[in-house]
């Protein structure tokens, strides 16, 4: 009797759901796809908009830091950008293309 109740008990107790994220960890992923990474510009191609940038580990996309070729989602963000310069960016991962989608001079 007291096993049949038991089971009654926990069939009408709320499901957990064990698949979703605790607010902790969502809130720590979405800081980290808001979160801008540091590179340094290595080369401007402004007909193809593109940039090569040496950058720090982009937790957003889990890509360690190297240098590699990004497509930028609007020319104008190379505007004024020269070789050299250190900056900001985000980036995403879109159509299998890495796209800069923000950029900004490092303060």
């Amino acid at each position: 009797m007291k096993n049949l109740f038991l089971c009654a008990a926990l069939l009408a107790a709320p499901a957990l759901s064990l698949a979703a994220e605790p607010p902790a960890a969502a809130a720590s992923a979405a800081s980290a796809a808001d979160a801008m990474t540091d590179a340094e510009v290595r080369k401007i191609d402004g007909a193809a908009a593109k940039v090569t940038l040496r950058h720090a580990e982009i937790k957003s996309l889990d890509m360690p830091a190297m240098t590699m070729v990004f497509q930028v989602r609007e020319k104008r963000l190379l505007d004024g950008l020269k070789v050299g310069d250190k900056v900001r960016f985000k980036a995403a991962h879109e159509g299998g293309q890495f796209i800069v989608t923000e950029l900004q001079p490092a303060r």
